[in-house]
């Protein structure tokens, strides 16, 4: 029976959960500006996930990419959706709800993420 080398692992540092916690940060306040900080935070993201081995912190950069790329994928029909209400007359109020949709789904996901990042368990 092989023992397992402890010491060859990384030890997780305060500054790698300081980090995850403005990326998470980020992402939940990115609908608020224009979507700018999502931009960023992805960019961090792949950047750090490809440095992690950690497969808690790993596993939180893979679900914060995929919330954001599937909610860039989502806003294209709600797009098209709002763009159906709009056009007709009697509907074109409702023609905000498709995007916000997305937008608190988008959301839910980060803060859901988040809170399962500070309980120390993996995003799913």
């Amino acid at each position: 029976m092989s023992e397992t080398d402890f010491a060859a692992f990384e030890r997780k540092e305060a500054g790698d959960r300081t980090v995850m916690h403005v990326l998470y940060a980020m992402h939940t306040l990115a609908p608020f500006t224009a979507w700018t900080l999502a931009v960023i935070a992805m960019i961090v993201n792949y950047i750090k996930r490809g440095d992690e081995l950690d497969a808690v912190y790993a596993a939180h950069h893979n679900y914060m990419i995929s919330t954001c790329w599937w909610s860039l994928l989502m806003l294209i029909p709600a797009g098209i959706a709002s763009f159906v209400l709009f056009a007709t007359i009697i509907l074109f109020w409702l023609a905000w709800v498709p995007p916000a949709l997305v937008g608190l789904w988008y959301l839910y996901r980060c803060i859901r993420g988040w809170l399962r990042f500070t309980d120390g368990r993996p995003p799913y």
